[in-house]
């Protein structure tokens, strides 16, 4: 299997599988000289660590994270820091059930990629989904932090923070808009109105054996004007791409996305006047902070949709490998709503982008 390499300059090669002994990464790229300790990753993992209410599975994962190279600290120094060789990071997998996958080894899951794996490979790790399992994710997420550190290292403070404005069909009320609600209930949820109603919403999927997807919305601020380049390395091409290449999301916008289809020019366009230190201030954001493909130093904004889990509890029509039909449950532990989670891994994604752009845009400009 080859394409397990993200980035240009920074780059993250990820490697592992679900029901292994364990997941991990190497960062190539990272400059040196940045403090980096493992607790300043195990910070992000915490907020996609599963287990953490009824709403995720119950996979109980501590996803302690191990910095085995790349870092150096004597009794001279503070703080660990990074010495711009690769960084290898590993999470030992430790509460596998693959026992849970046994009756299910020869079936196709509708909705999953058991068939395209073995259409493509001819073999296929069935435990917890092996390769394609979002387990993987973890390290993106473990990745994302060392790119928050880079970039706050290039521009000072880089916030980039991530939020679910839609469950299945309950949305938030944009009005009651508040980044603090986000640590406050299970949902990252924004809109402190939109929890009760989503819990009982997502409650009744649960027991009813099914999934709700999801959308993200992911905002990076601190940015300046600059990053990207108009043609085959697009800000929001290379976003894009990073956010599609999450598992279950079938779906990304920049900007108002789809919705700027229904407008007409006047009301697209984002306006500007000059600001009183010198530099452009937008009188809008329809654009998502990105236009030609180069940030505008005003706010990234991406979406994402993420589609329900197809693993759940209500027997599905499907085939198996010798093509008989047949039927298929789905037992484990899985989230009713994959987009949960899925919010401190858009975070991850657009740091590493960001970071990669970041470190492109300063070896070609200075």
């Amino acid at each position: 299997m080859s394409h397990n390499t993200f980035g240009h300059l920074f780059r993250v090669t990820t490697f592992g599988e679900s029901h292994g002994l364990a997941i991990g990464c190497v960062v190539d790229g990272c400059p040196p000289g940045i403090a980096l300790s493992e607790a300043d990753i195990q910070r992000d993992l915490e907020r996609r660590r599963p287990g953490q209410s009824k709403f995720v599975t119950q996979r109980q994962e501590p996803d302690a994270v191990k910095i085995l190279s790349g870092v150096f600290q004597d009794e001279r120094m503070a703080e660990p820091l990074t010495t711009g060789t690769p960084i290898g990071l590993l999470i030992e997998n430790m509460d596998q059930r693959s026992k849970d996958y046994s009756e299910i080894r020869d079936k196709y899951r509708p909705g999953h990629a058991d068939y395209t794996y073995d259409a493509k490979y001819g073999v296929r790790d069935y435990r917890g989904g092996g390769r394609q399992s979002a387990r993987e994710t973890a390290m993106r997420v473990a990745a994302g932090a060392i790119a928050r550190k880079v970039l706050d290292r290039l521009y000072g403070k880089v916030t980039i923070r991530a939020a679910l404005v839609q469950m299945g069909t309950q949305k938030i009320d944009r009005d009651n808009w508040d980044w603090n609600q986000i640590a406050e209930n299970p949902f990252f949820c924004p809109d402190a109105s939109a929890v009760a109603p989503w819990t009982e919403y997502l409650e009744a999927i649960r027991k009813d054996g099914s999934s709700v997807g999801a959308i993200v919305e992911v905002v990076a601020e601190g940015i300046p004007a600059g990053l990207g380049a108009p043609i085959y390395a697009k800000l929001d091409n290379e976003l894009a791409s990073a956010l599609m290449s999450i598992n279950a999301v079938k779906g990304v916008e920049i900007g108002d996305g789809f919705s700027t289809a229904a407008m007409t020019g006047l009301e697209n366009a984002d306006e500007m006047r000059m600001g009183n230190d010198g530099k452009p201030v937008f009188l809008s954001n329809h654009a998502g902070g990105i236009l030609g493909g180069i940030s505008t130093g005003q706010p990234i904004v991406a979406r994402f949709a993420v589609k329900p889990t197809s693993s759940i509890l209500t027997p599905r029509r499907t085939i198996d490998k010798s093509g008989a039909e047949t039927e298929i449950v789905t037992k484990g532990r899985h989230d009713p709503c994959v987009g949960i989670r899925a919010v401190p891994v858009g975070e991850a994604m657009m740091a590493l982008v960001l970071a990669d752009q970041a470190l492109r845009h300063r070896a070609q400009v200075g």
